[in-house]
């Protein structure tokens, strides 16, 4: 009851936040002129940024792959299925839960250790964070930005530092002062040790330099395209970002995420957008036209690419089981005869 009710609080903190943002945004923005922007949009300039976002999925979708290989092997188009159904999660429930949720249908689909996986998810979390946080660092020293937006970067750097210790502890717990005392306590409650121990063999794919090595060249891949997707969607409106700006809009838009907001970061994705654009020059209601570009066509690929993905798996299962069960019925047939 207390985890339900946990939940409900973190849920309607992270709608109040999303109304507040959107309230922020109608009040500082020409809405009408935005929504007029967004109807004269370039097609040509929109079809760019579809396959922008297209191409930054299929490049997490590897990158993630190359996290899990120490693991086990997983196909690709495993792989893409549960990161499809993880944004449609996440487009739909509050507080990122649908990395759980991924890692919870890749485990289905393969047999892997939930928590193994998991465990890949935060490697690749925080290889995102110090990507992305180091190209808005770059972005805000060519463009000498200050104010909140370089205090929110440094804040990013202060995070990044902290997750790189966390996950450090994670994999090298056992290895510290007392971690005899800690095991033998935790003894008590074997499914929790037993969790933990897979979600250390997960941590630990960041021990292999190989491997994170490509988790980060895959990572900047995946960060150009999203920086061409903002660049595309301005163009689109009839602004000309150059690529600092369009930097600095990806990444600093995309940490904004962090904050705990509605499902699909409704509000707080348009008011950094609008925030950062109006802190490099560029006007507050082509910033917003050029915003919900990005979030809409966001939105509507991983979701629907996360149902079809979501529909095809349980479909995969249902079969299955159906040809797990038929030797059965099949031997049963047989003694009754």
């Amino acid at each position: 009851m207390g985890r339900l009710r946990g939940g409900l609080g973190r849920a309607v903190l992270g709608v109040a936040i999303s109304v507040l943002a959107l309230v922020l945004v109608v009040r500082s923005v020409d809405v009408a002129a935005a929504l007029d922007a967004l109807r004269h949009a370039d097609p040509r300039w929109v079809a760019l940024l579809v396959l922008f976002v297209i191409a930054d999925i299929l490049l997490r979708a590897v990158r993630w792959r190359v996290l899990l290989t120490p693991l086990g092997r997983v196909s690709f188009g495993d792989t893409l299925s549960s990161l499809l159904v993880g944004y449609l999660a996440n487009n739909i429930l509050p507080a990122r839960l649908g990395e759980i949720v991924r890692s919870v249908d890749l485990g289905e689909r393969t047999g892997l250790s939930r928590s193994s996986i998991l465990g890949t998810i935060v490697i690749e979390r925080v290889v995102d964070t110090f990507v992305v946080v180091s190209i808005a660092a770059a972005a805000i020293l060519v463009l000498s930005v200050r104010g909140v937006v370089a205090s929110a970067v440094l804040v990013g750097f202060a995070v990044t530092a902290l997750l790189v210790v966390a996950v450090a502890v994670g994999i090298y717990a056992h290895r510290l002062p007392g971690a005899g005392r800690v095991r033998t306590f935790l003894g008590r409650w074997p499914r929790i040790q037993t969790t933990l121990r897979r979600l250390r063999t997960g941590l630990a794919v960041a021990s292999d330099p190989r491997t994170m090595i490509a988790a980060v060249v895959l990572s900047i891949g995946s960060w150009s395209c999203t920086v061409l997707a903002f660049a595309a969607a301005a163009q689109a409106v009839g602004i000309e970002p150059t690529i600092g700006q369009a930097s600095l809009l990806a990444a600093g838009t995309n940490l904004a995420t962090a904050i705990p907001a509605g499902p699909g970061y409704v509000g707080t994705f348009e008011l950094a957008t609008v925030t950062i654009a109006a802190s490099v020059g560029i006007a507050r209601a082509p910033a917003l036209a050029f915003a919900i570009l990005v979030h809409v066509t966001t939105l509507l690929l991983t979701s629907i690419g996360g149902a079809i993905a979501l529909m095809l798996g349980s479909r995969r299962r249902a079969t299955v089981r159906r040809e797990a069960v038929a030797p059965e019925r099949i031997r049963t047939d047989e003694g009754e005869r």
